[in-house]
């Protein structure tokens, strides 16, 4: 089940490009409740494995990167639908996109592989995007919303850089930085079915 709502998500993401290339104006309510469905299954496929027991490193890699492609396959609708909107906030856009970049260039160079740390900040980034995409997919605006959304990517961006530089060892699933330090000096962490 959890493998088959990532690829739900992964399967989600060329047809929100496609409705929003070639339906326009028409597809912003099903790109909405295409949005929203996703944002379901990305919030069942952890707790679901952690529940049944198959929380595994493959399994949380696909999820993060499938992630990745999902909310840019938003990103990129929202786009063809208000590329004005786009356009005149490519500065938080460019910030939130290097941070991206310095997260995964950061953790090939310590571990060798991308980052995966599903960490609470990311969680309430991910909430601040899903509001900013409604209002500008649904409503043509950037508002408050979309300042939110730079400021938490950067903090929570932030804050997984810090957890890559303070662990050890490569590790999946790491809260925050604050449980980095801990991991760090060998304190077990109790893990929970709903946050990982």
């Amino acid at each position: 089940m959890p493998y088959l709502l990532v690829a739900t998500r992964f399967i989600l993401s060329p047809i929100i490009i496609l409705l929003a290339y070639l339906k326009g104006e028409d597809s912003r309510c099903l790109i909405l409740v295409l949005m929203y469905f996703g944002l379901l299954t990305d919030i069942f496929d952890g707790i679901i494995a952690r529940k049944v027991g198959v929380s595994s490193e493959k399994l949380r890699r696909l999820d993060s990167q499938t992630d990745l492609i999902f909310w840019l396959s938003l990103g990129l609708a929202a786009y063809f639908l208000s590329p004005q909107l786009i356009k005149n906030e490519w500065k938080g856009i460019a910030l939130i996109f290097i941070m991206e970049g310095l997260c995964y260039i950061i953790s090939w160079l310590k571990f060798g592989k991308e980052t995966c740390t599903h960490a609470w900040l990311s969680k309430l980034w991910g909430l601040s995007l899903l509001l900013a995409l409604t209002y500008l997919i649904g409503w043509q605006r950037t508002d408050w919303t979309f300042n939110l959304t730079v400021i938490l990517g950067f903090i929570s961006h932030l804050d997984v850089i810090l957890i890559i530089l303070i662990l050890p060892k490569w590790q999946y699933d790491v809260p925050s930085f604050y449980h980095a330090w801990k991991i760090r000096k060998g304190k077990h962490r109790n893990k929970s079915v709903f946050f990982n």
